[in-house]
This record gives structure tokens, sequence and C-alpha cells, in this order.
């Protein structure tokens, strides 16, 4: 398939796209959206940055056009899960986007700010809601929303809502739901409990996988530097300083330890804010549309807080902190490397994380290549073999031990070189939905 014309969506719809300067549909678009306007239910496999909300978004808006009626008080047509807020936001943000010429009514709906706005906006009823679980089920069960006559269900970033701890609340909604609906379902990963619940959930569902995590991680330039722990924010430094670097995320695993990090960068010149659970909403948004539009070099990420940052042009990913969950490495250095780009990962490992490395590597089943010449490099961290700390409700690999050189090969080091066209776009297409 070549163009968005020729999955004959409504004519809003497209000229919505041609204005965005969307033409040709990536590749989990142009399998998935047939499927879904046929009314099939659909398990989609894919990771961010591959275009899968608009995968979901433009046939649910040519379905609603082709059926219209007015969602009853309180009632919701379509209903959108996402993990986190800052999902949530960027998903009902590109639903008002594809439907600028069309009549809809939607709204978002999320913990940590106050209710009242979201129980306005939903109070005369909703053709879409992007919902975060928990806050959807206190305002269900606060009897400000009704699912009773849902037409739609979508459950994107379904692996990371059971990572978080969200699989009774969405037992729950389904609960809540009728039987005959039409379902979505997308996830970066396949794991055995996704299995089991895209069975519980779909009906004889198609099908769409793209972008394997293998395929991604294998676009991603990735190197690691050994270092002490205290030298990571010196070296962080030096990293970030690096023309090279046009957008970076560094991720941490606490929360204290990403407030740190960017107080640390910006006392020395780079403009960073920190992003994580314990900021406001308003403080998360301010720091991501700083992040988009260039105002801000730097986000300091914890991993959570990292599902919402779905921007294009990050250059490079920088882990001060390795995951003590191997997934969360691919999940992390996924936020580089979007829309067809290369991009960037260097981690930095102390003698405490050296056996995470271990268990990153075989995940991803290639070794790391280690750069040993810079000013920060450690024989006693990269020859390690201490047992990881274990992390309440993570993975820890207590019991693993690490050890060896590991690593891969040396490379010459200093700052990592430029990734090409990661300044933004000259020229060329651009795919819907890489958002």
């Amino acid at each position: 398939m070549t163009s968005f014309a020729e999955l004959n969506l409504a004519e809003p719809i497209q000229k919505a796209l041609a204005e965005e300067g969307y033409t040709t549909p990536t590749p989990i678009q142009a399998g998935a959206i047939p499927y879904l306007l046929e009314g099939r239910d659909l398990l989609g496999l894919a990771q961010t940055g591959t275009g899968k909300t608009a995968a979901f978004a433009l046939p649910i808006l040519d379905y609603l056009l082709r059926n219209r009626r007015p969602p009853a008080p309180k009632t919701v047509r379509v209903l959108v899960l996402a993990p986190t807020r800052e999902l949530a936001s960027q998903i009902d943000e590109s639903f008002g986007a594809y439907a600028r010429h069309m009549k809809l009514s939607h709204a978002v709906v999320f913990g940590g700010v106050g209710q009242g706005r979201q129980i306005e906006a939903t109070r005369r009823g909703v053709d879409v809601l992007v919902a975060a679980p928990g806050r959807l089920l206190d305002l269900v069960g606060q009897g400000y929303i009704d699912l009773s006559a849902l037409e739609v269900l979508v459950l994107d970033e379904a692996d990371r809502m059971l990572d978080m701890g969200f699989v009774r609340d969405i037992r729950r909604i389904m609960a809540l739901l009728p039987a005959r609906r039409q379902t979505v379902l997308f996830s970066a990963t396949m794991p055995q409990s996704i299995s089991d619940l895209a069975h519980s959930l779909l009906s004889n569902p198609a099908t769409v996988q793209v972008t394997p995590e293998s395929s991604t991680v294998d676009r991603i330039r990735q190197a690691v530097m050994f270092v002490e722990s205290e030298k990571k924010k010196d070296a962080t430094l030096m990293l970030v300083e690096s023309s090279n670097v046009v957008r970076a995320v560094v991720f941490t695993l606490m929360k204290h330890e990403a407030n740190k990090v960017a107080e640390f960068l910006n006392k020395n010149g780079i403009t960073a804010e920190a992003i994580h659970g314990n900021k406001s909403q308003g403080a998360r948004e301010r720091a991501m549309s700083g992040f988009r539009t260039g105002t801000v070099k730097v986000l300091v990420a914890t991993d959570i807080a990292a599902r919402g940052i779905d921007v294009d042009d990050v250059s490079h990913v920088f882990n001060y902190d390795l995951p003590n969950v191997p997934e969360s490495y691919v999940h992390r250095i996924g936020r580089t490397a979007r829309a067809g780009r290369d991009g960037w990962a260097v981690s930095l490992c102390d003698a405490e994380q050296r056996a995470w490395l271990k268990d990153i590597e075989k995940k991803i089943d290639k070794a790391i290549p280690v750069v040993t010449d810079h000013p920060y490099h450690s024989d006693a961290a990269q020859n390690s073999t201490m047992r990881p700390p274990v992390l309440g409700g993570g993975r820890g690999g207590g019991g693993q031990r690490g050890g060896g050189n590991g690593g891969g090969g040396r490379r010459r080091p200093g700052p990592p070189p430029s990734t090409r066209g990661s300044a933004g776009r000259r020229g060329g297409v651009r795919s819907a939905g890489h958002r």
C-alpha cells in the first residue's frame, strides 16, 4: 500500500491527513486499518514510534462518521485505555487533530489532577474517551461515567499496563462493558500474560505484527561505559555536552536521582527537566512541551514516566542507571531511532549493575560494544562480580553474577557521533502518527 487514499477513509479524515502532511501509511497502519474498517477485533504487535495511534484512531473516526448518533449523557461510544497520563493526553490530541473536520466529542481522564473538569467533560456523553484505568474506575464508581453502551474498546501498550499492575483494573472495566463490541489490543511484546489477556478479550481477531524488538534494537547504535557510581553525573554531562546531541533522554531508576541529575545538568549549562510520578501533571506537560520545541535539551526520566515520551527527534538515549528488567532496556532505547531514523543509546554501568548488563545482552542477543578510552573508565566496574541490588517490585536479578569482560570489542570513545537526520525532517514523505 502506497497511500492513504487507497484505504478509502472518509473525506474529512483524508483532508486532515493531507493537512498534517501524511501521505504514506506505516506498516502497522497499512496492516491494521483495513481489518478495523471491517469491524474485526485486532491484536497489534508494534513498538511505539511505528504509528500505531493513527492505526486505530483513523478507522475509529471513520466508523463514527459513518454511524453518527449523539452519545447519551455520561455514556462513551469509544474507550481507549492507556497506561500513563502522558500517553493518554497524546492519544487524545491525535484524535482531535485527525477529527478537525468532523464533529467529535472527546475527553481524557487520568489521576494526579482534580476530577472536576473531567466530570464536566464527560457529563453529556462523549464519542471518544481516552483514560488511565484507575481514574476511569473512580469516575465509574461515583456514577459519572457509564460504559454500558460502549461500541469500541482499545487497549494501548497493554504489556506496559500489565507491568504496572493494572490487570485487576482492566478485568473490572471489562465486566462493565457490553459483550457486543469491537476490541483492539496493541502491545510491544507478546509474553504469556498478553496472550492470555488477548484470548479472553478478543473474538476471532486479526493479528498484525511489525517491527519486532530485535529490528528496533538493530537500528540503534549502542555502547556501554563502565564508571564508578559517583562519577556518573560528570560522565553524563560530558555526553550531553556533545554538539551531536540534539535531544536526549536520560534514564534513572529512582525519582530522586532524576531530580538530582536534572539539577546538576542545569547548573552546568545544559537545559534539563526531570519527569516522574511525583511531578504534577502541569509540570510534566511543560517539560514535554519544552522538549518538543527544543527549549529543553535533556529530559531526565524514570521508566514509568518515559512511556509518554513520544518525540521523533530524540537523537540519543543515555542510561544513567541500567534497568533491572531487561525488557525495559528495549523500551528505553526505543525513544530514539524513531520514524525510520537511526539513533544512539549509551549506558553507564557501575559495579552493582554489572549483572544487569549481562541480562540485557542476553535479552537483545548481542554484546553491547564497550567504550574504554574516556576519563571516567573503571576497570573495577567492568570486571565486577557483585550481586545487583534488589529493588522492590522489579526482577532484580539477585543471585545472578556478572564478571568477565563482556560487552564486546573496544571502540574509540568520546562523545557519540551524530545521528544523520536526527535534527529534524529534511524532505521526504512523512508517515502518519509517529507520536
